[in-house]
């Protein structure tokens, strides 16, 4: 099986993991910085190129596509589906789950429970956004952010509107979200490979931190989910379309709520904090996709 792991750093603790496990079972694999390629969009024979070697030798692509760089990362992506090869992620599902407020359009238009939540860009109407959310305290982020940057915590209804006006008068589009108290600073990371949670973990903040981010300091533990949170987490990776995803949960009074479906989920956290070879799941998960393809092609050529 010839594995290509698009990624842009292969010391990356994730992409060395995939890696050892492509090789453990046998795979010829190879790492490609995707800003690196170049396409040849032709009706004829679209290829993509790196190197100058044509990459269309490739059985299966594995996208670790970074947030910044989603847009021509995605395209790559794209290229390749174009070209009939299988891939981890499709290049739709990737920008779909890439856009927050179209990730939770979507999670909502399928009757999942999510943090109630308002989104605006430059109203003036900021006393009705904050009462969408419920009040405050309320949750402000910006929609470009990631790893919890670009995430306030407004405690009192002036806060928030400093805060709102703040993020308005950067041009920017922004969330206002319900704060979910009794969470008290942790959230659960479900780990979802093809119809399964193989992995989950309970991440709590750290001291005087409300998010439970591992880049900002929150810490891992291995945690068992209910029935209802699996459902939850499996019925929202669907809903984007995706094969492999990270999906964040909040517990509520009112049940498990999702915060976020990660289209490139982190494998440090969740291996550490559950000692699952989650990277072997993948690997194992994609090469399994990709001889389904096969054959599903065989009967067509003949």
């Amino acid at each position: 099986m010839r594995i290509i792991i698009l990624s842009r750093n292969p010391k990356l603790y994730s992409t060395q993991r995939l890696v050892q496990a492509a090789k453990d079972r046998g795979c010829d694999v190879k790492v490609i910085d995707y800003l690196r390629c170049y396409m040849n969009i032709t009706a004829m024979k679209p290829t993509i190129v790196y190197a100058g070697k044509d990459l269309g030798e490739a059985d299966v692509i594995i996208p670790r596509i970074g947030a910044s760089h989603t847009f021509y990362g995605a395209a790559v992506v794209r290229q390749f589906e174009t070209m009939g090869i299988v891939t981890l992620n499709r290049a739709q599902a990737i920008t779909r789950s890439r856009d927050k407020l179209r990730s939770l359009q979507i999670l909502s238009q399928k009757g999942i429970d999510l943090p109630v939540t308002g989104c605006a860009h430059s109203t003036k109407d900021i006393e009705g956004l904050i009462k969408i959310a419920g009040g405050p305290p309320l949750v402000v982020k910006l929609l470009e952010g990631t790893q919890g940057i670009g995430v306030v915590l407004a405690e009192t209804k002036k806060a928030a509107e400093s805060v709102i006006e703040a993020f308005r008068d950067l041009d920017a589009n922004i969330l206002v979200q319900e704060f979910i108290k009794e969470a008290s600073g942790t959230d659960i990371r479900c780990f979802v490979v093809g119809d399964k949670v193989v992995a989950s973990m309970i991440r709590k903040a750290k001291d005087g931190e409300f998010r439970s981010n591992l880049h900002r300091g929150g810490k891992g533990t291995q945690i068992e989910i209910t029935e209802e949170e699996r459902a939850v987490a499996l019925k929202a990776v669907a809903a984007m379309g995706l094969g492999v995803a990270g999906v964040d949960i909040l517990r509520s009074n009112r049940g498990p709520l999702v915060l976020e479906v990660n289209s490139t989920p982190g494998l440090k956290g969740i291996e550490e904090a559950t000692g699952t070879d989650v990277a072997g799941l993948i690997i194992n998960y994609v090469i399994k996709k990709a001889e389904r393809a096969t054959q599903v092609k065989e009967p067509m050529d003949s």
